[in-house]
This record gives C-alpha cells, sequence and structure tokens, in this order.
C-alpha cells in the first residue's frame, strides 16, 4: 500500500501484548543511500529511553489504530543498533531538499514522499515549485528510479529535456524522405504500332 510519508508521521505505535498506545512515532530515519525508512524516532511519556526508535522490521502491522508491534521490548535506545546511530547522527532531511535536474535546473523542494508500507521504501517525491510558480502550477511527481545522486545540497534527477541537434529537424527531414510524386518515374518506352 502507498501513503504520504507525512501520514506516518505522529502515528500511534501500539502493543499487541497489552493493548495500548506506548508512544507516537516521530520523524523517520532515512537511509540516503537508497531511499528506505530504517526507524522512526518515538515520541511520548511512557518511553525509559530518550531518544527512542521503533524499526520498520519490528511493526507487525500498520492499521488504522497506528503501528501495532509485539510489545514495549522492540523499542531500541540510540545505542542498540549501530545503524541507526549513524543515520541519526547523519541528521539527513528529505523535507525541505532542493531538487535540480542534470543540467542544474532548479526544480523546486521535497514537499511529500509516497511509501510502499511493505517495505518502508520510497517511492516517489512530491516536489513544490517555489513561490510564483507554485502560483500556477501544482508541482511534481518524481519517481525513484529518476533520481541519479542524492548528495548534501541536493537531489539530482534526470532531465526531461532532449539534446536539440545542431542540424535543424526540417533540413535533416528534407533529405531522408523523397515525394514519390515530385520525382517522375522512369516510364517504360512507348512503342508504336
Amino acid at each position: 500500500m502507498l501513503v504520504l510519508g507525512t501520514r506516518l508521521k505522529e502515528t500511534p505505535v501500539m502493543s499487541l501484548q497489552t493493548g495500548t498506545r506506548l508512544a507516537m512515532t516521530g520523524t523517520p530515519l532515512i537511509n540516503p543511500a537508497n531511499l528506505k525508512i530504517i526507524a522512526f524516532e518515538l515520541e511520548g511519556p511512557l518511553l525509559t529511553e530518550k531518544p527512542s526508535f521503533l524499526r520498520v522490521a519490528d511493526i507487525r502491522e500498520l492499521s488504522g489504530v497506528g503501528m501495532i508491534i509485539d510489545s514495549s521490548d522492540e523499542l531500541l535506545a540510540l545505542d542498540d543498533v549501530i545503524k541507526i546511530k549513524e543515520l541519526y547522527e547523519l541528521r539527513f532531511k528529505l523535507i525541505g531538499m532542493n531538487v535540480i535536474d542534470e543540467h542544474k535546473k532548479k526544480l523546486g523542494k521535497v514537499d511529500n514522499y509516497t511509501v510502499e508500507t511493505g517495505s518502508f521504501v520510497i517511492e516517489q517525491l512530491n516536489v513544490k515549485h517555489g513561490i510564483l510558480r507554485g502560483l500556477t502550477d501544482t508541482g511534481i511527481l518524481i519517481h525513484r528510479s529518476q533520481i541519479t545522486e542524492i548528495n548534501d545540497d541536493a537531489i539530482i534527477v534526470k532531465s526531461t529535456a532532449k539534446k536539440i541537434s545542431a542540424e535543424p529537424i526540417m533540413e535533416t527531414a528534407r533529405h531522408t524522405y523523397v515525394n514519390p510524386f515530385r520525382h517522375p518515374a522512369p516510364q517504360p518506352e512507348q512503342t508504336d504500332v
């Protein structure tokens, strides 16, 4: 199922063991190498460790009541998993990142993203244009296959613009197209009988 990334923020984390809410999801920890959500930072008064995290691998189900996990044993501290600590210290924020094409043309900023909830892989980026273009345009969707690079400054995507050849298109068409009605075909000789 595809959902917007903002829908996953402030989602209740429910314990299957006790049937109660343990916490609420906060900022997702996104791996910029593959655009996959690894874990969610958690918020709430029942947490013993600050900050606490929930790995997406420990989520049994995402339903209308929230993210369902087995028990509070699934909640992790910062030092429990090395990869979570690395991503937390990286402080990668997808929302608000600049998006440019391969020709350095700015397309806008990431406003939201679409997540496939089975694997928690980000499938699409919702990009909003600047204020002036934003008045007339609604923005663009960029599929993950269009992304060529993610660096500290921006997300670089494949350009949709085609290169213009040095030779005019019409000149090329004139040389390759032969109109059969303009050039007379050789006629067989007529003989008078």
